[in-house]
């Protein structure tokens, strides 16, 4: 589909400088709307809404359909009555341009039981009338994640092939057992999503108001210890014992000599497509309800996929495998309609997955740094874009702009990045306005290049285990002057 020329911002929902040590879907989500709305953007982009399963990594799920608490706004609670205004609820709160994770998820958790309490002393009114309807409309996912969850914090275990034979196995009865046994914490599961689903649509429906869409993202790959493999054991490489036999990743490239094993279990796409996709159609559903646009990750792994064995400790020794192609879009397509979609096609892309983006209509993305870091990748410079394309500085997996503008090191003279700046002003915003410039229909600049700062705002290193996802914006960073820098700049490029 044919997208307008249009602009945004890459910032994650936990990089918003909220109160309580986490970015959150509270007031300075709302304030970050009105920056976007006043700088002339139409977009933002944001990582995986997910509930993270392991390194508080966004890209690895213990559900494809659940959102993240810790996104919830804790002064959103106190509006809707269920919570009383604590210091608790700001401690640690602007003090730091780093997320502590576990002190947020702890502090987190003790509101939400007593807003839960709460929330059971009503037996009536329109919030129970909404908690209703919600667990109704979305049962069809809710119902797995939250036995999920409940079993998960029950057992003190993530991994579910550890779990009771029972429970593995998934027996009938066994699951009604568990169901009556862990009731309440089944509903306080459902209470969390109901409310994070609560204040996700009113923020969505506020930055529609204002001409701004909201593109979200979507690993391709789910978790092992997810809802959504152990309640669809079928639909991937598991054995009976509920351990992966085959697992995700990518070989050597660009971002490690060793490839990532990223550990998701393969998809079954045979048993996939016996229920023409249905399970993915959902999950593109669920999606379409959340964003506006979105963001499709390794996209190659539907054209062919890196297949590794689950006993491997690298990715060095996986084979490439023949993926689905355009089948899951397109029995998407026939319940669902148009699919906005952005292709990621960074990294080892071959011919054969160029077409496939071009046969299902998305645009591919294009980043300004892997332009210059050879002599020869014209692909990725601003003046090689074409429409059909989304333009970037960086991603969430690269430096930010200044910060490999500080550690390249050019592989030819002259320097070929010299010939697209001077020094009459700041290089990251001519490099910034180089892809506003560029044709492609939108660009999006990360958060980071905006205000100029180096590696220790860096968002990811693929590959490195710990200490990723962390960094935050200060809210003294929104500045006038970075909103009329980007709004002019905008302006200028008939964005």
């Amino acid at each position: 589909m044919k997208f307008p020329r249009s602009s945004g911002v890459l910032l994650h929902i936990t990089s918003l400088p909220s109160e309580g040590g986490v970015g959150d879907l509270g007031p300075e989500a709302y304030r970050f709307v009105d920056f976007l709305h006043a700088a002339g953007q139409k977009i933002w982009q944001i990582l995986p809404l997910s509930p993270p399963a392991e390194g508080n990594s966004p890209y690895s799920a213990y559900s494809a359909f659940a959102g993240n608490p810790l996104m919830i706004s804790l002064g959103g609670l106190v509006r809707d009555g269920l919570l009383k205004q604590t210091p608790e609820l700001t401690a640690g709160e602007a003090v730091s341009d780093h997320v502590d994770f576990g002190l947020v998820a702890v502090r987190k958790e003790q509101a939400f039981r007593r807003a839960f309490e709460h929330f059971q002393g009503s037996v009536s009114g329109p919030l129970c009338d909404d908690f209703a309807k919600f667990c109704a409309a979305q049962a069809d996912w809710l119902v797995e994640f939250s036995r999920f969850e409940a079993i998960m914090r029950h057992q003190n275990e993530t991994d579910w092939s550890k779990w009771p034979a029972g429970l593995i196995a998934r027996r009938p009865e066994v699951l009604a057992e568990w169901d009556q046994i862990l009731g309440e914490e089944i509903a306080y599961s459902k209470f969390k999503q109901f409310l994070f689903d609560r204040q996700w649509n009113e923020l969505k429906n506020y930055a529609n108001e204002r001409s701004v869409q909201i593109c979200g993202d979507m690993p391709i790959f789910v978790a092992h210890e997810s809802a959504d493999v152990w309640a669809n054991q079928g639909l991937f490489a598991v054995g009976d014992d509920g351990k992966p036999t085959l697992v995700a990743g990518v070989p050597p490239d660009y971002f490690s000599k060793t490839g990532q094993l990223w550990g998701n279990p393969q998809y079954d796409w045979e048993a996939l497509e016996e229920t023409d996709y249905d399970w993915w159609t959902k999950r593109f559903g669920s999606a379409l309800r959340q964003f506006d646009l979105l963001r499709v990750d390794h996209f190659r792994g539907f054209e062919a996929y890196w297949e590794i064995p689950a006993t491997a400790k690298t990715a060095i020794g996986g084979t490439w495998k023949k993926g689905p192609m355009s089948k899951p879009f397109e029995a998407a397509r026939k319940v669902l309609g148009e699919l906005p979609f952005i292709a990621e096609d960074l990294g080892m892309i071959t011919e054969e997955v160029h077409q496939l983006r071009a046969e299902l209509g998305f645009p591919g993305m294009r980043v300004l740094q892997f332009g210059f870091d050879t002599t020869d990748d014209e692909f990725h410079r601003p003046n090689t874009y074409p429409e059909d394309s989304v333009a970037y500085t960086g991603t969430h997996d690269n430096d930010t702009l200044v910060g490999w503008l500080q550690t390249r090191k050019p592989t030819s003279t002259p320097d070929p990045l010299k010939a697209w700046v001077n020094d009459k002003e700041p290089i990251h915003w001519q490099l910034i306005d180089a892809v506003l410039q560029s044709r492609s229909d939108m660009a999006i600049v990360p958060m980071q290049d905006l205000l100029g700062l180096g590696n220790s705002a860096r968002m990811n290193v693929p590959g490195q285990a710990k200490g990723n996802w962390t960094w935050r914006m200060h809210a003294s960073d929104l500045t006038d002057a970075v909103t009329t820098k980007l709004r002019t700049l905008t302006h200028d490029a008939g964005r």
